[in-house]
């Protein structure tokens, strides 16, 4: 019997292009591989042994150790699109058919103007642009003015930057509940996302209050069925905000990769059973996006580094997975998501080790496992690997 599941998102860690990637303009991308190129120190002993590098493919075998204690697999994305809400949601056992709306050229000046009469400000920017850049461009004009900063990406949001010394946070949000409110229908949008930001020793920047107000899910989700079963589903991050709180019995946020990491091992050794979901966002929004290779690397290993602490906490009857949830590879050109594979490494004392999981068709794969695993509704789409996983307990308690 599993206690515990325990699944970490290491946010857009690919491992490769998905067949379909050139439609997506991500031709060659490879997040693991091109960090591993550009950053060629990469020191991750712990995951590998765990299995991370006998993914298939992954980083060309560079990692791959001879008997990995974990299981090992890499998955495909069967949803349109490459971003967080899909990646997460289908995950989670839902397929998104229909990518969601996004805006290039900015939002419809229609949307603009209804947008500033409800807020009473007018807005700065309206087009597609890295959020740490857009700051700085557009930041002065923002400070003298009073008026928020409003951009987007290749990503279906509305961001909306501000300095809290200008626009305090509390105010920010309810601009934010605002404009969710009003991005339905025509003018339809995944996420809007309040980016605030401070002054500091002359530059911007970004704080941990981040706050997402995503669509609710278009279904029933794991997090659903396992709720259901009386478990807890302990949301770690921005996953409460990716689901809108569905199927979520607790939920923290966190400041940053580290801090994620911490919670996490804190609800590790809380006595309930259920689901432990976490997104470390880090590697996407600090080094992916930013295109930051070594940067990236270097993140990896601090996580590597923590991953006994993690697998220490754990039970007899625990067990961690690790995925991802789209790539976004450091080397491509832009600075949006890229269209890969994820990775799935399960370990702990109730599975097998060694065993490869092969290339799967659906994230939902591990949305099904975890409900097989706790005798709970199988998801709408996605089959469990949790027969793989059984077998012979490797008995393993630490790295």
């Amino acid at each position: 019997m599993v206690k515990k599941e325990v699944l970490m998102v290491l946010d857009s860690l690919g491992v490769g292009e998905l067949p379909d990637a050139e439609s997506y303009g991500d031709k060659g991308a490879d997040t693991l591989g091109h960090i591993a190129s550009e950053y060629p120190g990469l020191h991750i002993p712990n995951l590998r042994q765990i299995g991370f590098g006998n993914v298939p493919g992954a980083a060309g075998g560079k990692f791959a150790v001879e008997h990995p204690v974990g299981c090992f697999g890499k998955l495909k994305e069967m949803s349109k699109g490459k971003d967080t809400i899909t990646g997460h949601w289908e995950i989670a056992g839902l397929y998104t058919q229909q990518p969601f709306k996004t805006y290039p050229d900015g939002f419809p000046q229609a949307f603009i103007e209804k947008f500033e009469a409800a807020i009473g400000r007018k807005v700065l920017g309206n087009y597609a642009a890295s959020g740490t850049v857009i700051i700085d461009e557009l930041g002065p004009e923002h400070e003298a003015t009073g008026m928020p900063i409003v951009y987007t990406s290749a990503d279906s949001v509305f961001q909306i930057a501000a300095d809290t010394s200008v626009i305090p946070l509390e105010a920010l949000y309810h601009i934010c509940e605002i404009a969710r409110e009003m991005l339905t229908g025509e003018w339809s949008c995944g996420r809007v996302i309040a980016r605030p930001y401070i002054r500091k020793d002359g530059k911007r920047v970004r704080t941990s209050d981040r706050r997402d107000y995503a669509v609710s899910p278009s279904g029933v989700t794991m997090l659903d069925h396992i709720s259901a079963t009386g478990r807890e589903v302990y949301a770690v991050g921005k996953i409460r905000d990716i689901f809108n709180g569905q199927g979520i019995t607790q939920a923290v946020h966190t400041e940053n990769n580290m801090d994620g990491v911490d919670k996490t091992i804190q609800a590790v050794k809380q006595d309930f059973d259920g689901l432990i979901f976490t997104n470390l966002v880090d590697f996407d929004s600090k080094y992916g996006h930013r295109r930051d290779p070594e940067g990236y690397g270097k993140a990896i290993e601090e996580f590597d580094r923590r991953l006994p602490e993690l697998i220490t906490a754990m039970g007899s009857e625990d067990i961690l997975i690790l995925c991802a949830d789209h790539g976004n590879d450091p080397t491509h050109s832009g600075w949006d998501h890229t269209r890969e594979h994820v990775p799935v490494v399960a370990f702990g004392a109730p599975i097998k080790e060694g065993e490869n999981l092969g290339i799967r068709d659906t994230f939902a794969d591990i949305g099904a496992t975890v409900c097989e695993l706790f005798d709970a509704e199988q998801t709408a789409i996605g089959r469990s690997f949790g027969t793989k996983l059984r077998g012979k307990k490797n008995g393993c308690t630490g790295l």
